[in-house]
């Protein structure tokens, strides 16, 4: 019995690949093998730019502009084609962003004069990181769309379908995880022993493995669709005020483009779910508001890495052996529990994950009030052990809980606009981290962490302080344990607990009713 229920486990996600996959995972690995210059530019921002824990998560909420305005790739991938190609032409243009980051990044590090003259330091990091984020979304447009459109339909039964919908979501974020699992400690390697232009110069190979799929398989598989201008034009202009915004002097002005952008967003995803019957449409605003604000809650930020480098003296070697024993374990865990993933319901995962979220991050809450030291005196383990056991344990988790949200967008997906439905679905749940972001800014507003600054002489000229950090910690902590379950008991209730989301699809009763060119009905 046990032997058998091993065997399907471990073969599961084995007997599941198909060559018409490969396009699409390629693009999820390039995804992960991003992590690689994780570590090293860490380190980098702190070391060489004079970033404030404020400043950094400012800079983290354009970093999820790309993200938000998702739906127009999704709308360009599904209706125009460039070169004749209404996928692979979008992957090469997007991995040759990927490189012009990785490039800029390079001379931002190496001090390349001709470079460096253009724009400040900290101006050329921001530059540089906003390209190659949009070449990573527009991929990852292709490749959502492309893992509901490998699914074939005709003469399966809907159990079948959902199934193998399913199992493409977890394929895609294994093939993501191992990724991030073989560059972890090589990034923590290369952050030791080489220069930060080298540790940029690596990332120039990723835009490759994204395209090495696409040359040898065909990923055109969706019948070109009349351009939605409700979806397009309304992305474009809200694409505009984000820009706009941007550059104006407006003191909020993040958190005015933060409402806007929820705005068009929820506006853009009741056009295009129209045609769903009342009972699908209360599902999905339900599921997606829990799941919402899951992801809205705050983070520490980075103060904590901070004090994790200078109090507790991990290095980036240490950081990189964290790293890879986390994707490690999400593999693991990913593999073994691919079939479960698909069939839990929403709200006991996210339940779960609330009061484990919190269990476990007690040990970093502890030795922020010297469980390390009192650990290593009785029984001869500090900080390192401590953070490894503690990382060992939770590292599974965050990954795991994105296969049903995957395989959710996967069902609901109209035909023919996939990219477009994915992309306003990611777009949606990127405002999450967003929203995420600003009270992650909020709080660190209120206790301020800094990190010692040094001038080109070595001299300080801001003193560490991490006497905020506690409150910082718990704060954040409790924000994240009693939100979300409150959350799911408000809006799911006990129902929430007995359904996956998983309701039966009708076809729409007044197709007509929808602004799309074209009929469009639930896959």
């Amino acid at each position: 019995m046990i032997s058998a229920v091993l065997n399907q486990a471990l073969f599961t996600p084995l007997r599941a690949m198909r060559l018409k996959y490969v396009p699409l995972l390629m693009i999820y690995f390039a995804y992960g093998a991003t992590s690689i210059s994780t570590i090293g530019e860490s380190f980098f921002v702190k070391d060489q730019l004079d970033f404030s824990a404020e400043a950094m998560m400012a800079i983290a909420v354009w970093y999820s502009m790309p993200w938000t305005i998702k739906m127009v790739f999704g709308q360009l991938v599904d209706s125009v084609p460039l070169f004749g190609s209404l996928r692979a032409s979008y992957v090469f243009i997007a991995a040759g962003m990927m490189t012009v980051g990785s490039l800029m990044l390079m001379g931002l590090a190496g001090h390349w004069v001709w470079l460096n003259e253009l724009m400040t330091p900290n101006a050329l990091y921001l530059a540089a990181s906003l390209i190659t984020v949009t070449g990573v979304v527009v991929q990852d447009v292709v490749a959502d769309a492309t893992s509901v459109e490998v699914v074939s339909r005709e003469g399966r039964s809907e159990a079948e379908i959902k199934e193998e919908l399913g199992m493409v979501q977890v394929l895609g974020r294994l093939s993501y995880v191992i990724a991030s699992f073989l560059t972890a400690g090589i990034g923590g390697w290369l952050a030791t022993h080489y220069s930060y232009e080298t540790i940029f110069g690596v990332t120039l190979i990723i835009p490759v493995i994204s395209v090495i799929g696409i040359l040898f398989v065909k990923i055109d598989l969706a019948p070109l669709k009349k351009v939605n201008w409700v979806i397009l034009g309304g992305g474009l202009i809200y694409a505009a005020f984000v820009l706009v915004i941007g550059f104006s002097d407006l003191t909020y002005k993040q958190e005015l483009i933060f409402v806007v952008s929820l705005a068009v967003v929820i506006y853009l995803l009741g056009q295009l779910a129209r045609p769903f019957d009342r009972a699908t449409l209360k599902k999905i605003i339900l599921l997606a508001s829990v799941i919402f604000i899951y992801r809205a809650m705050p983070s520490i930020g980075p103060a904590m890495q901070w004090w994790e480098i200078d109090d507790l003296g991990f290095n980036p070697s240490f950081f990189g052996l964290l790293a890879q024993i986390s994707t490690a374990l999400v593999v693991i865990g990913m593999w073994f529990f691919a079939k479960p993933l698909t069939e839990k319901p929403i709200a006991w995962i996210l339940v779960v994950l609330s009061v484990l979220g919190f269990l476990l991050s007690l040990p970093m809450l502890g030795m922020y009030y010297g469980l390390h030291h009192w650990t290593e005196s009785l029984w001869g383990f500090g900080a390192r052990t401590i953070a490894l056991v503690d990382t060992a344990v939770s590292s599974p988790f965050v990954q795991l809980s994105m296969v049903p949200l995957l395989t959710f967008n996967a069902i609901y997906a109209p035909k023919g606009n996939a990219a477009t439905w994915f992309a306003l679905m990611a777009s949606l749940m990127n405002l999450a981290i967003t929203a995420s972001h600003l009270m992650t800014k909020a709080l660190n507003q209120v206790w301020v962490v800094t990190r010692a600054v040094h001038d080109a002489a070595g001299v300080v000229i801001v003193q560490a302080d991490y006497s905020q950090l506690g409150k910082l910690m718990w704060t954040s902590i409790l924000l994240n344990l009693i939100v979300p379950i409150a959350a799911v008991a408000i809006l799911l209730g006990r129902e929430g607990f007995r359904s996956n989301g998983r309701v039966p699809l009708k076809e729409p009763e007044k197709p007509e009713l929808s602004l799309l060119s074209e009929e469009v009905s639930p896959t």
